[in-house]
């Protein structure tokens, strides 16, 4: 086996095989009439049949959401937890999931008081001093109900409610986990590792059930256990509309390329480190988000453009941001290559929130991953040692249009020697701790 030595060579040479896969998505699931004060203002008039708006008649609804969700509880002989504050919830479901054995079902149902948006009732006065009731949209800290469950298509998910008035949800679901259910349906041989395959009996087969995964999947994932769990809407509720939407507020989209052996992951990252330390310039980001950036003017592009190498122990992972978005690379338990874009805010690439845009998000996600790839291979891209100029190899790019004052050349140029991994702190100088 020959042993890589450049970035090219460890892409070209020594990538055994290669994933693309929805990694982790975290869904709003919400009453799409009732996030705002006149659609309470409607619910109570013309559901509840209250001649005055107030959120007083909302404490019943809780009272009996919560009361619901104990009982259901107590018969179906589900475990009930208490969240300690600070205590990380993914602990808690790995620890009880490693006995759970049943192929779907409740692990267990979870409390914890968390801030959130919701409504409140306050009085306020006409100009005659005469007193009437108006609702508001505020904060407030509120029992939230967590209900940790494995489903037969999807794995490990999570379902959290609100306990308050208009009951809004979040849906925590991870497509690597579906994508396993599935290739072993489909009867494709393979050995998992955490989030991504290590080895894969099909690869072609693999990648297609990983494409497939879509708004479909994931909104029947949600209907189906919406009817099985305790409800905070009535049947008449939803037989008048009120049914619950679903919209992204994260997603991260990965590219999984398994190794030959932990070195071809070592030379990679210490020549994607030395020679892409500017990656997150505002020109480079440009290239792997396929975006323009506006860096002055009335509307310039928000964000901190800078690049950030963390290091866990010695193994360092490569961090680009663009806007709420962000793009990681590491070197995933030392075999694999896992490339990862997440999107925090859909409309930082002007796409609607809602889950049908799925699809788009997707192709961002992944066409990113790949440029990425393609920048710290060093294709095409400006020359910012000598801006105004490009590399042979790096044309067909636009020259910068602040080029800063041109240094005044060395008398000589030694050669850098090559950059270790137990040496990049000091190379960086500036490597937070995770």
């Amino acid at each position: 086996m020959t042993i890589a030595r450049t970035v090219a060579d460890v892409l070209s040479e020594h990538v055994r095989f290669e994933v693309e896969c929805i990694d982790r998505m975290y869904l709003n699931v919400y009453q799409p009439g009732l996030q705002y004060a006149a659609g309470l203002v409607g619910y109570v008039h013309l559901q509840l049949g209250l001649p005055i708006a107030s959120t007083a008649p909302m404490a019943k609804i809780t009272d009996r959401f919560t009361a619901a969700v104990h009982r259901f509880a107590e018969a179906e002989h589900i475990e009930w937890v208490d969240f300690r504050r600070g205590e990380r919830k993914d602990d808690v479901m790995a620890k009880r999931l490693a006995s759970f054995t049943a192929p779907e079902g409740i692990v267990f149902i979870g409390r914890a008081q968390e801030k959130t948006q919701l409504f409140r009732t306050e009085k306020r006065h006409h100009d005659d001093g005469v007193s009437y009731p108006w609702i508001v949209k505020t904060t407030g800290v509120v029992n939230h109900f967590y209900f940790y469950c494995v489903d037969a298509d999807f794995g490990p998910f999570f379902l959290k409610f609100c306990s308050y008035f208009p009951y809004n949800a979040k849906l925590c679901i991870n497509g690597h986990h579906w994508a396993q259910r599935q290739a072993a349906k489909a009867g494709i041989g393979y050995v998992a590792m955490d989030n991504a395959f290590a080895k894969v009996e099909n690869i072609a087969a693999l990648q297609e059930i990983c494409d497939t995964l879509g708004p479909e999947q994931i909104d029947a994932l949600l209907r189906k256990w919406l009817a099985i769990l305790p409800h905070p809407f009535s049947a008449a509720d939803r037989a008048a509309g009120y049914r619950y939407d679903v919209s992204v507020l994260q997603a991260e989209f990965s590219l999984t390329q398994m190794l030959d052996s932990p070195v071809s992951g070592r030379v990679f990252f210490e020549n994607v480190i030395r020679e892409n330390l500017d990656i997150g310039r505002p020109d480079q980001v440009s290239l792997v988000f396929a975006r323009r950036l506006m860096r002055t003017g009335p509307r310039p592009t928000p964000g901190r453009f800078r690049t950030r190498v963390i290091t866990d122990g010695v193994i360092p992972s490569l961090h680009v941001d663009y806007k709420n978005a962000t793009i990681k690379q590491y070197h995933k338990e030392g075999r694999a290559l896992r490339t990862e874009t997440t999107i925090n805010d859909s409309y930082d690439f002007g796409i609607r929130k809602g889950l049908t845009n799925l699809p788009a998000l997707r192709e961002i996600g992944f066409n990113a991953n790949r440029r990425l790839l393609r920048v710290a291979n060093n294709q095409p891209r400006p020359d910012h040692r000598n801006p105004g100029t490009a590399h042979p190899h790096r044309s067909g790019h636009h020259r910068d249009r602040h080029p800063r004052p041109r240094a005044a050349p060395r008398a000589t140029t030694k050669p850098r020697p090559p950059l270790s991994v137990a040496g990049l702190q000091a190379a960086t100088g500036r490597v937070p701790q995770p």
